[in-house]
């Protein structure tokens, strides 16, 4: 897809079913495909931005994107193990799913135990 940029947060963690057993190491590796469209619930500029300013506001909008990815990862993982889950449900990878008014990532997003619609 041209444009679209493929983000990805590994996510390394480690549990035991009981006390007495040995610790289990594993990762899962979060993915989300970036959308670069325009935000029409914005207003529009007066002038056009130039290449240099699109291109920066690219990078920010691929920065802050990233962090709301890695946080929303970290925090899944934290919440799934926090309600009593087994680690060894949980896949190697998960593909994030997007706000289908916003098309960008929520809350839920990262929630890879969830049932998907």
């Amino acid at each position: 897809m041209p444009g679209f940029s493929q983000l990805s947060v590994r996510v390394g963690y480690r549990w035991r079913r009981t006390v007495e057993d040995e610790w289990t190491f594993a990762s899962i590796t979060f993915t989300h495909i970036h959308d670069p469209r325009p935000d029409y619930t914005l207003p529009t500029p007066k002038r056009k931005p130039s290449a240099a300013k699109r291109e920066q506001e690219l990078q920010n909008s691929l920065h802050q994107t990233w962090e709301h990815l890695m946080r929303g990862a970290l925090y899944s993982v934290r919440d799934y193990f926090r309600q009593g889950g087994d680690g060894a449900k949980i896949p190697e990878s998960f593909r994030a799913t997007v706000d289908s008014y916003s098309r960008g990532l929520n809350n839920y997003s990262t929630q890879f135990w969830r049932e998907q619609s």
